[in-house]
């Protein structure tokens, strides 16, 4: 009996000690991990201002240490949903970087560009992401704190542009008295036009600036060249003389005009043109801006080239190596000189991202190098620009040329290069257009344009069908690679139109690429192009 006794009592020692030694396996993994609610995605009341509680009645324990708890808030329409999650700060959620997760509670962000209204936020607390804050107390009081910390600087300031403004005035008066007493303005003098031994490209000791004369520029349009979304090309002719009434002294210049309406779309691209740095010889000569109030017209004038644009001209033409090696390399160092951080002389300039590159928004010169025009929808690289600011950029381009990562809407907005990276995937599919009519080639087809299987102006969602879902490119042939310098710029264009941005060339690397080809060029024919049309059919589009 006392055996069975002493027996009881022993086993019962071992079980109390068991589970007395889960508890504290248990205790310590607790303290390890973190507790968060978690819940994924569910409908929730919680309007979006305030404190809100979260209506998830799950506690998990987060799978690794580093993690901690996050809260996502969602409206879309009539549909408003909590998401809540462990999730490791090391790593992106929806494309975003966790930023605010030392808070011991969860103080909710708004982030632009997701598709809906959008708050997340993050905390390092067991269970604080199951009270949620909007629109904290304490931001409002930084607000003030820093409005009434500005206000002497701001009265600093306008008594500084007032002071500017005045003395900008008086300066003008005492200038526009001077011309009132001295000689007529001679037109030839104040807005001087070069051009080349053709007669054909223009350009201005003026260039880059808008027209603050009273008295208009004297051009007489002529025919109509071309016609877009939201403004006509003209060529037009640019009086020359000290008197309008001289019948000689014309120049030939380019005028796109945009009607009153399109004054955003007008102002944009004049901004663009308006920096001088954005200066090269492959990017549009920019003449000056005009505000045509009769007309109700707003007037952008420009060199022009009456070869057209590239698309045109491949159309027309088919060319040879020497032709390709020329139109590749001038395109590429355009698109270069545009995302490069400094001019050639070294000195600082903003980089620019143009989103529409494409055979249409190229011409070509009367030496066959390419110049890039049409910045509507081009944006100035400055590194003030905010996350939110780039995201209110949108999805813009041609949905043939668009980047995957553009037709997706998942461009990676806290690094600038994602845009010159989506350039350089449109400059890709320029060069492949470029190739396919050249002779080296072989046996040369009808242009086409790329994923020339799909209609005439592909909409975004056929687009990504091609380019996403099947990871489609135009085909490059193997008889294309029998050339060595086409199979070097073949290798440039892989390289280009890479499914990964970061995996993609620069504008400057293809650049120099073309450039280490010259070799290839001296050994070549040179021959003519073949088929060429008359250019008195082509030059103008007459509709």
């Amino acid at each position: 009996m006392e055996l069975l006794r002493f027996s009881a009592f022993w086993c019962g020692a071992i079980l109390f000690g068991s589970i007395l030694l889960v508890e504290s396996k248990l205790s310590s993994i607790m303290k390890l991990k973190r507790l968060c609610k978690f819940c994924d995605v569910q409908a929730t009341s919680c309007a979006g201002k305030g404190r809100c509680k979260v209506d998830c009645d799950i506690t998990s324990i987060c799978p690794d240490k580093q993690d901690v708890c996050v809260s996502i808030w969602r409206k879309k329409d009539d549909n408003i949903t909590f998401d809540t999650v462990c999730h490791n700060p090391a790593q992106r959620l929806y494309g975003l970087v966790l930023e605010d997760y030392n808070n011991s509670k969860c103080e909710m962000k708004e982030i632009k560009g997701m598709g809906s209204q959008f708050f997340i936020c993050s905390c390092s607390e067991d269970e604080c992401n199951e009270h949620i804050f909007f629109n904290s107390n304490m931001d409002s009081q930084v607000v003030a704190v820093i409005l009434v910390s500005l206000v002497p600087l701001l009265v600093v300031a306008v008594v500084v542009i007032t002071s500017f403004y005045c003395y900008r005035v008086y300066r003008q008066r005492q200038a526009s008295s001077k011309r009132r007493r001295g000689p007529p303005l001679d037109f030839s003098d104040a807005r001087a036009i070069m051009i080349d031994d053709e007669g054909s490209d223009s350009s201005s000791t003026h260039a880059n600036n808008l027209n603050h004369n009273t008295e208009l520029l004297p051009i007489e349009l002529d025919v109509q060249v071309g016609k877009g979304r939201f403004a006509e090309v003209y060529k037009a002719k640019l009086k020359q003389g000290s008197s309008v009434s001289e019948e000689q002294g014309f120049e030939t210049v380019a005028v796109k005009i945009f009607q009153y309406e399109e004054y955003a779309s007008w102002k944009s691209e004049k901004e663009i043109f308006s920096d001088a740095d954005l200066r090269h010889d492959n990017v549009l000569h920019f003449l000056t801006a005009e505000e045509r109030k009769v007309q109700r017209q707003y007037w952008l004038i420009t060199a022009y080239h009456p070869r057209g644009n590239l698309q045109e001209y491949l159309i027309h033409h088919i060319i040879n190596w020497h032709d390709l090696w020329v139109l590749g390399g001038s395109l590429a160092s355009g698109v270069a000189h545009l995302h490069s951080d400094h001019t050639t002389c070294g000195r600082y300039k903003v980089p620019i991202a143009h989103r529409d590159i494409k055979s249409s928004n190229i011409l070509v010169k009367n030496d066959l190098t390419c110049c890039l025009c049409d910045f509507g929808l081009a944006l100035r690289l400055d590194n003030s620009l905010s996350v939110d600011e780039l995201a209110n950029s949108g999805q813009v381009g041609t949905a043939r040329y668009m980047a995957p990562e553009v037709l997706e809407s998942r461009i990676n907005l806290e690094n600038i290069e994602s845009f010159k990276q989506a350039d350089v995937y449109s400059m890709a599919l320029v060069l492949w257009e470029i190739i396919s009519r050249c002779n080296a080639i072989g046996d040369v087809k009808e242009y086409e344009p790329p994923f020339g299987n799909l209609r005439e102006h592909p909409c975004v969602e056929s687009m990504k069908d091609s380019v996403l879902r099947d990871r489609g490119r135009p085909e490059i042939p193997d008889s294309w690679i029998n050339h060595t310098g086409i199979q070097m710029v073949c290798a440039a264009i892989d390289d280009c139109w890479d499914h990964d941005p970061e995996a993609r060339l620069t504008a400057q690397c293809v650049a120099e690429r073309f450039y280490d080809m010259e070799y290839l060029d001296k050994l070549s024919d040179r021959s003519d192009s073949e088929e060429k049309i008359p250019e008195e059919i082509f030059v103008v589009d007459e509709k």
